[in-house]
């Protein structure tokens, strides 16, 4: 089953588990298993329109997905997702 790297400002969101894995056979229905599983996920990851939110990464075998096919990219059963927030800011 695929399995998804949850980062560290998130664990929240899944009970403290760094990883979790779900049945899926692409990325948008992984993220629904992900949603199921731990409610608030969903809109943490996606904006209104369904697309990945500007500030949040999605890789797949550390693979962007908006290179590749986006929430559509196909998973096996060996895949990892990584959710990477996106990180600015710092000292001038």
């Amino acid at each position: 089953m695929p399995v998804f790297r949850i980062p560290g400002p998130l664990r929240s969101l899944s009970g403290g588990e760094a990883t979790v894995t779900v049945e899926a056979t692409d990325l948008r229905t992984a993220i629904d298993a992900l949603e199921a599983k731990y409610p608030g996920f969903k809109g943490r990851l996606l904006d209104e329109d369904g697309q990945p939110r500007q500030f949040v990464n999605l890789f797949v075998n550390d693979e962007d997905v908006r290179l590749g096919q986006g929430l559509n990219s196909p998973l096996r059963e060996s895949d990892e997702i990584a959710i990477v927030p996106a990180v600015a800011g710092g000292a001038g």
